[in-house]
């Protein structure tokens, strides 16, 4: 029986363009919107921890990495990070850097679309829904730091389902992301008993185990709010691919581009379902 390499299960082999293209964007356009996001990622993030650092609270910087939301975050930012660098570049030179990874790197950068396309839903679902108390905050940076990480972090993530020309997850990514979240239960356990706190309420099992069921209650309705997010992003990203098939809007240097019009920066037109 012959065996498919992991990578052909991520759907990372031959075509790497869906990734640094969009359906609607120029490519400019696409890095110039990627690299807007990740920048006020990271700013958010270093202002968070500066704020944390002049208001007697320096412990938080640290202990933010025990927290989802935060972990989450980040992944959010590198990988708008990378990918607006990756975008650029195909932008500038009609070829995609993702073309001279390994494999292997490719198929974890495929992973860690499926990640970012999910991950952020759950964080924000699992706040509003169970974390968060009325009234509004009325500490203006305690609402902004909330509405940063909770809120508009699934934009972001909307954003990367709807305008890039990705075709839908691979379905091998759904065990990986069922992995990410019981390895992240073991990073919130290890926190409480190194730090002395749960990262989330939900989690406290109390001194006795008596809160045992209802933190196995949430756990199994995480997994499966985790198990429907990723439907829902698979769904909306197959309808858009659908609607779109593989139209792209190809870089000005493009070989492909230069080919279809036979001139170097050609006029954009439709050719075989290819917008250039």
């Amino acid at each position: 029986m012959r065996c498919i390499p992991l990578t052909t299960l991520f759907g990372v082999d031959t075509n790497t363009l869906p990734f640094v293209t969009s359906w609607l964007l120029p490519p400019a356009i696409l890095a110039a919107l990627r690299g807007l996001i990740a920048t006020y990622i990271f700013t958010t993030i270093f202002f968070f921890w500066g704020w944390y650092g002049t208001h007697d609270d320096t412990a938080a910087i640290g202990q933010s990495f025990s927290f989802f939301t935060w972990l989450t975050y980040w992944g959010l930012g590198f990988y708008m990070l990378f990918a607006a660098i990756h975008t650029a570049y195909y932008a500038r030179t009609g070829r995609s850097l993702l073309d001279r990874w390994p494999r292997a790197l490719r198929g974890l950068h495929s992973l860690l679309y499926s990640s970012i396309t999910t991950y952020p839903f759950l964080v924000t679902i699992v706040f509003w829904g169970i974390l968060f108390r009325p009234p509004w905050y009325s500490v203006t940076f305690t609402g902004w730091q909330n509405i940063s990480q909770h809120g508009l972090n699934s934009l972001y993530a909307l954003l990367e389902i709807i305008f890039p020309a990705t075709k839908p997850h691979p379905w091998i990514a759904l065990p990986f992301l069922i992995l990410g979240l019981l390895f992240y239960l073991c990073v919130a356990y290890i926190t409480y008993h190194t730090e002395g706190f749960y990262p989330y309420s939900f989690l406290d099992v109390g001194d006795h185990g008596q809160n045992s069921a209802k933190v196995t209650g949430y756990c199994f309705g995480v997994l499966a709010a985790i198990l429907v997010i990723f439907l829902i992003s698979w769904a909306v990203i197959r309808l858009r691919y659908w609607l779109t098939g593989d139209k792209v809007k190809r870089a000005r240097r493009d070989p492909l581009r230069v080919n279809e019009t036979g001139v170097l920066g050609g006029e954009s037109g439709e050719i075989k379902g290819v917008s250039v």
